[in-house]
């Protein structure tokens, strides 16, 4: 008989798993930036700053104590981090490194089977990347503007374009990049600094090496062990690493020493088949339920982002809505879940207004339900509080909130 785990006992687990059952008012250090980003597996990179870029909400979100500055220090200073891809641009933990040597193998094979990249590299790509190597071996680090200020785009042309009208040296600083030949040593601003991958990564995590078979089972070991407990098609999405095909082949090998069956309870009553980690259910029945507090998540979150998951679980329905049309938009350009205790509560849209000093509100949704009671509101008015004082700001407004420090 394959054991059941009720709904509210998995909710928590997960959430517990992604640091999030843990009180954000705790001790934290900058030490401390690196153990918690291997806890949650990585930090999604997002350039868009509508309240904080989402590296930084996401680690605020679990420790209120923590400090932009600490991240890069991590990065750039002590390489305990590095730099590369999951789903998406991410800081990873510098000792998974070996791990993305395969994944870096796919990743150019399956790149140069996109016309797109290899429109943009152009027909002499390995030429380009070999200039381009050569370049920083000789000069060191580089801006991607460092070497397309002179440089025609891939069709001719001069003038100037979005994101993907990428020039030549730029593609080709991104191709080596993701396929693990270059590696981010810096940011400035936003933009980044490209060096070669063996004077970022240290010595030890850059020379081992991993076969492919060792490379698929930690995918799926470090990705259950995060997860708790999930399908093989959310155990391949996790790191974004390996084919699903994969992940359910090494899910059929598995005995009751590294995984069990267990039926998991949905938001909405029903139950669905998972493979959960061979401690889940003691695990599940001994953590504590998460702070009622109120948080804002980032849309970004690790705990966010596999949406079919999300709905299934938490019974909320999210999607971001920043390539939306905004007279299409549900909701709004940037909105933000509410964590309240062990649900999803509701969604807020706010956006930093930072020459005036205010974090302005322009809407706030709960879920079906739900009311505002005085409980919630000053619930919410205390994060909106926590994100003050983390912002500099002096006072939040709108939509029925006034609140200053």
């Amino acid at each position: 008989m394959v054991d059941q785990l009720p709904n509210r006992d998995a909710r928590r687990l997960f959430l517990h798993l992604h640091a999030l059952g843990d009180s954000p008012g705790r001790a934290f250090r900058r030490k401390d930036v690196p153990e918690l980003i291997r806890r949650i597996g990585f930090v999604q990179v997002d350039s868009i700053r509508t309240v904080e870029r989402a590296h930084h909400h996401i680690l605020f979100s679990r420790a209120n104590a923590y400090k932009p500055d600490w991240l890069h220090h991590h990065l750039e200073r002590e390489r305990t981090l590095f730099e590369n891809w999951t789903h998406d641009a991410s800081v990873i933990p510098v000792e998974f490194f070996p791990y993305w040597k395969p994944k870096f193998r796919r990743t150019r094979d399956r790149l140069l089977r996109f016309d797109w990249w290899r429109e943009r590299l152009g027909e002499d790509y390995e030429e380009t990347c070999a200039r381009i190597r050569a370049h920083i071996e000789a000069n060191g680090p580089v801006r991607s503007r460092d070497l397309t200020a002179d440089e025609s785009h891939h069709d001719g042309s001069d003038e100037n374009k979005a994101w993907w009208g990428w020039k030549p040296s730029k593609s080709a600083l991104e191709h080596l990049w993701r396929t693990g030949q270059l590696a981010i040593c810096a940011r400035e601003g936003f933009q980044k600094v490209y060096d070669l991958v063996e004077k970022v990564v240290p010595p030890e995590h850059f020379e081992a090496e991993v076969h492919d078979e060792e490379f698929i089972d930690w995918a799926c070991r470090s990705a259950l062990e995060r997860l708790g407990f999930a399908t093989p098609g959310e155990l391949a999405a996790y790191w974004d690493a390996i084919t699903p095909g994969e992940a359910k082949q090494w899910a059929e090998r598995q005995d009751h020493a590294t995984a069990i069956p267990v039926d998991i309870e949905n938001a909405d009553g029903t139950a669905r088949r998972h493979l959960a980690r061979p401690d889940a259910l003691d695990l599940a029945a001994k953590v504590p339920p998460p702070p009622g507090r109120i948080r804002f998540l980032s849309p970004f979150d690790p705990a966010l982002r596999d949406r079919k998951r999300l709905q299934r679980l938490f019974g909320f329905d999210y999607r971001i809505e920043v390539f939306v049309p905004e007279e299409k938009r549900q909701y709004g350009y940037y909105v933000f879940p509410l964590l309240e205790g062990d649900r999803v509560s509701g969604r807020i849209d706010m956006k930093a207004d930072r020459a005036a000093g205010v974090l302005r509100i322009r809407k706030l949704w709960l879920e079906p339900r739900l009311s505002l009671t005085p409980q919630r509101k000053a619930r919410i008015e205390a994060e909106l509080v926590r994100w003050l004082k983390y912002l500099g700001l002096e006072r939040a407004e709108g939509d029925g909130f006034e609140v200053a420090l």
